[in-house]
């Protein structure tokens, strides 16, 4: 959903998608009720946190009820509205009773919830204004290896692989690749992982090939949200389906974005700070993809969000 950085998610069931397991959340669960634990100190002294809470989630799960029926359900408004609102309003009035006891504890689930709300609007505002800053700089990927192929730079032996999540433009780490190093590996493939709704993809629908020039392959790889994604085993599955190379003259490149505060930008600066500590928090994804490390390459930029 684009809410928070990248995390470890570890589906536990094959039939529902949406049961998962996050260890870092879960630590952080330990570690807040081991606070609520220790500021509070007994059951009763909880109490009023706990009927803010559970008030407060009922409220926000009819709004979101009201969501799913109009949206989801196609209903009209109206109809939708008709049919929350008698729930809506008890839930509300149940809220309304346990406001009452902000001041005897109520306040810590809605300062939890305004610190988890800050926390979201700012990692999607800051990755929009990223998007935005980069999106600027980036190049149609058949456009450059058009251009490419009508004037190729100097060629070194072996196989080069850009990771992107967006195969219609051209990988950062390819672009500075060329601007700095002004070579090109005699075979490039840019390289796109995909998670599928199903808890497994069959081999024969592993790996999809698409030649888009002379030295260049567009390659896509499909997992099962169950699958852990295997980079190089998924590659090896290609030679089946002609695509030859040497996993010991292969490249893997990465961009990697050194974030730093702009002199302008379009949030505080304390939220821009917050931004970047959030970023550098995000797992790597050399290690979820099982990229050997020893030919990986990344390449990093400077961006001011």
């Amino acid at each position: 959903m684009g809410l928070l950085p990248r995390l470890e998610i570890r589906h536990t069931s094959e039939t529902q998608v949406g049961q998962i397991f996050m260890p870092r959340v879960n630590t952080l669960l330990l570690v807040g009720v081991l606070l609520l634990v220790a500021l509070f100190r007994s059951s009763s002294a909880l109490a009023s946190a706990y009927g803010i809470a559970v008030t407060g989630t009922m409220v926000v799960t009819a709004m979101m009820a009201f969501i799913v029926i109009w949206k989801s359900w196609k209903w009209s408004p109206l109809a939708a509205a008709a049919l929350i609102a008698p729930f809506l309003l008890i839930d509300l009035i149940f809220l309304g009773a346990n406001l009452l006891k902000i001041h005897e504890g109520g306040w810590m689930p809605l300062a939890l919830g305004g610190v988890v709300m800050l926390v979201m609007y700012t990692w999607r505002r800051g990755s929009r204004l990223l998007f935005d800053k980069t999106r600027k700089q980036e190049m149609p990927l058949r456009a450059l290896v058009a251009m490419l192929e009508k004037k190729a730079p100097t060629k070194v032996p072996g196989t080069a692989v850009f990771l992107t999540s967006d195969p219609t433009s051209a990988p950062t780490a390819l672009m500075h690749s060329l601007k700095h190093y002004k070579v090109l590996h005699e075979n490039n493939v840019i390289l796109t992982v995909e998670t599928a709704d199903t808890p497994t993809v069959k081999p024969e629908e592993r790996v999809q090939i698409e030649q888009i020039g002379d030295s260049f392959s567009l390659v896509t790889l499909h997992f099962g949200y169950m699958e852990t994604p295997n980079v190089p085993k998924a590659l090896a599955i290609a030679r089946k389906l002609g695509w030859q190379f040497d996993i010991m003259s292969t490249s893997f490149f990465l961009s990697r974005r050194s974030l730093k505060p702009a002199a302008k930008s379009g949030m505080p600066r304390w939220q821009d700070r917050l931004f970047i500590q959030l970023a550098r928090s995000a797992n790597d994804a050399t290690d979820y993809f099982q990229i050997p490390t020893g030919r990986v390459v990344e390449i990093g930029t400077q961006v001011a969000v």
